[in-house]
């Protein structure tokens, strides 16, 4: 197989001290990119989290520099593309995967937990991508991989503020595929699944044997390469499994002419053709979906 390369390639990968980001930052770095890690992690005895990511890849030969600024602003955002700028002078690809859990039911959630995790994982994302598509769309390329998570697509019991934070990711994608397309900047989101330390005491022992980090990174470097050509897709992985999630719509039913009026009624008679999903599809944009009432809408 031909081997997918970043030569003179830059790389940022936000949250890449430690997990999954780490070996994405690993793999780029082996592939030829030189790589921006950020994170804000550190231990009491071992240090900071990015120092030792970029001493690994620099005793393999590697180029890496260390970022310790936060995403959640958008000073810490700039800072972070600065970073790169300073260093190699470009930004070719942008992985947003910094996250940190406050897990609560719903009814026992603080506000605090709340907005931690919103300001993490959505707010971070916007803030760090915002300063580096501008320096993107200068250049007339590039690649950003976005996170989400499977307890956003389907839910997870006591997870509701992470899994608004990641819907929310991937509405941001929605929107943004659309507005640099053509720039040449590719916009894709995984939701990966490992055993990291944001996970420890969720994942069985078991199945932490399986779904190690490292699994996920194949599809990621794919994503950030020149070969790949898709944008707005949404892919959840784990263990070596990849698949294709999506927001789909299913046909619908057309009720009334647009003149009379309808009665909760005939809902309730044509509920189960409402809530069907045979022959569902996806949609690249929003404008599409209201093709399906087009007898109705005009659309």
């Amino acid at each position: 197989m031909k081997p997918i390369e970043f030569e003179n390639q830059v790389a940022i990968i936000t949250g890449a001290g430690e997990g999954i980001g780490r070996t994405y930052a690993l793999d780029l770095a082996q592939r030829g990119a030189k790589v921006v890690v950020n994170d804000i992690g550190e231990h009491p005895e071992k240090g900071k989290t990015a120092d030792r990511v970029v001493a690994e890849i620099r005793s393999n030969g590697g180029d890496a520099v260390a970022s310790y600024d936060s995403v959640a602003t958008m000073a810490g955002g700039r800072q972070i593309v600065q970073t790169a700028l300073d260093h190699f002078g470009s930004v070719d690809i942008l992985i947003c995967n910094a996250g940190i859990l406050r897990d609560r039911t719903f009814l026992k959630m603080s506000e605090q937990e709340w907005d931690e995790v919103i300001s993490v994982h959505l707010k971070g994302t916007f803030c760090v991508t915002q300063p580096a598509v501008k320096v993107m769309k200068a250049a007339g390329y590039g690649r950003v991989v976005f996170t989400a998570s499977s307890s956003g697509m389907y839910g997870n019991f006591g997870q509701s503020n992470y899994g608004a934070a990641k819907m929310g990711i991937i509405g941001m994608m929605n929107t943004l595929k659309l507005e640099v397309d053509k720039y040449n900047i590719r916009v894709n989101t995984v939701a990966p699944s490992a055993d990291t330390g944001m996970t420890k005491g969720v994942i069985s022992d078991e199945v932490a044997k399986r779904i190690r980090p490292e699994f996920n990174t194949p599809l990621v470097t794919f994503l950030c390469s020149r070969e790949n050509e898709e944008t707005g897709l949404i892919f959840t992985m784990s263990a070596g499994w990849f698949a294709r999630s999506a927001m789909v719509s299913g046909k619908g039913v057309c009720i009334g002419d647009t003149q009379r009026s309808i009665a909760a009624e005939e809902v309730r008679e044509r509920f189960d053709e409402i809530t069907s999903i045979e022959g569902a599809q996806a949609y690249d944009h929003c404008g599409l979906i209201y093709a399906l009432g087009r007898p109705l809408t005009g659309r």
